[in-house]
């Protein structure tokens, strides 16, 4: 008596521990997942990193309007002073105009150290490079919102499948309760030499089946949420259970937001035409810079007893101007190049926002069908069940033969299948459709 008292307080102490382990690791909603991927994913963090790297890229070309000053500074010793030809006028004024005489100027040692400030007043290719790198910072900050897009989409694409695959055990789990039930019956029936063999081996055999089928479907269950973690950027060690009520209704019109496709396209036809105006304006616009140096200029000499090393003050400030005349049509093919992607990028915006439209369409059809067939099927799954919970009745009482029951059988698996494929295409088209009209962050 003792024994089976100390028997009971264990199992109910090892239920009470797997209880409160199994509610201590609470269920996942969408809206969780959802947020934990937009804050870990690793593809997110990646688009982020570029929106600040575009961030900087536009710092550096800003960097370029200000004032930059260099040192520079050089030491020279000549072992022979560079030699120069003069008139031989300029010492005998009476020699010939075409007579020279070569003549060496400097000395050995020459110093020169200068501070150089330089500024530019007006550069076109400097303001054309702020205007690109602000264009291209404005494209990769819409391709962070279509990353982001497309974590929710996966998100809740991932975890609805995991919602499906989990329902779809509960109803093998169901059926072979049913089927366990029934062979039980039919070994009892067949002790008793009232049921053939062949019977319980047919309901062995459906058994058997539902038993692999459950394992296929326990390990697409398993690799879902597998993939739900990834996508999260959490580690596959992470134990994750998901709420598995799945919360659907007939919703109404939908409302156009915005196509982030289209804009990333218009973003980047702006690019396009920023680079071929920046291109245009260096064929044709000059450049202007402010200049200066002050620097000092040393001479040396180190034979006894005439050594000496002077140096002499040198400053000067003035402007550059820059004017392209002809860089041999390298500037103007590249300018046809831009053209030519700005047409290109023309039409793939046409045909982007026929593509949109044709999809937001069918995707509204397939949301109107599927809700429909969910409201079909769901009747014809009730009344599937009914059925084989008569059947199985009647061929207790030998009304029904056992094929009749393994026929309700199969038309209730099968109904429950077609229910869940339509609660998934439902499931698609709505969030499919979200997503194409700019309301993909509504479903969480």
């Amino acid at each position: 008596m003792k024994l089976v008292n100390i028997h009971k307080l264990l199992f109910s102490l090892i239920l009470l521990f797997g209880w409160n382990s199994l509610h201590s690791q609470e269920a996942w909603t969408l809206s969780q997942c959802v947020d934990t991927a937009l804050q870990y994913n690793r593809n997110l963090q990646i688009s982020r990193n570029n929106v600040a790297i575009g961030r900087q890229r536009q710092s550096e070309a800003t960097a370029n309007l200000i004032p930059k000053l260099t040192f520079n500074a050089d030491y020279k010793y000549f072992s022979e002073l560079p030699h120069q030809l003069m008139p031989l006028s300029t010492f005998n004024p009476a020699a010939p105009e075409w007579q020279f005489k070569e003549v060496q100027f400097g000395v050995p040692h020459n110093i020169n150290a200068n501070l150089l400030l330089a500024m530019p007043l007006y550069q076109p290719q400097i303001i054309g490079a702020i205007k690109t790198t602000q264009a291209a910072g404005d494209l990769t900050e819409l391709q962070v919102q279509k990353a982001e897009e497309d974590v929710i989409y996966d998100v809740t694409t991932l975890f609805y499948n995991a919602q499906i695959l989990y329902h779809q055990l509960q109803f093998i789990d169901s059926n072979l309760v049913n089927t366990a039930s029934l062979l039980k019956n039919m070994r009892l029936l067949q002790g008793q030499l009232l049921a053939k063999g062949t019977d319980a081996d047919k309901v062995e055999l459906q058994y058997q089946q539902l038993s692999t089928l459950r394992e296929n479907v326990e390990n697409k269950y398993a690799m879902v949420l597998n993939s739900l973690k990834i996508t999260m950027g959490r580690p596959l060690e992470m134990p994750l259970n998901i709420a598995t009520e799945i919360f659907f209704e007939q919703a109404g019109e939908v409302p156009l937001l915005h196509s982030l496709d289209l804009k990333i396209v218009e973003a980047q036809n702006k690019l396009l035409k920023s680079e071929k105006r920046t291109i245009d304006h260096s064929r044709y616009l000059p450049s202007l810079s402010l200049i200066a140096s002050y620097g000092t200029t040393g001479f040396g000499y180190d034979k006894k007893p005439n050594d000496f090393l002077d140096f002499y003050q040198v400053s000067f400030a003035g402007v550059q101007l820059t004017y392209p005349l002809f860089n041999g049509t390298v500037s103007y093919r590249k300018s046809r190049q831009k053209f030519l992607e700005i047409k290109s990028n023309e039409l793939q915006h046409q045909l982007v926002a026929d593509r949109n439209a044709m999809q937001t369409d069918n995707a509204r059809r397939q949301r109107i069908v599927a809700w429909k067939n969910i409201t079909d099927l769901d009747g014809q799954m009730h009344l599937a069940q009914t059925i084989y919970d008569q059947t199985v009745l009647q061929q207790k009482e030998g009304v029904a033969s056992l094929t009749d029951v393994l026929l309700a059988d199969q038309a209730l698996m099968q109904s429950q299948q077609n229910y869940l494929s339509a609660v998934v295409d439902y499931l698609k088209a709505d969030l499919e459709l979200k997503k194409l009209t700019g309301n993909i962050s509504k479903v969480k």
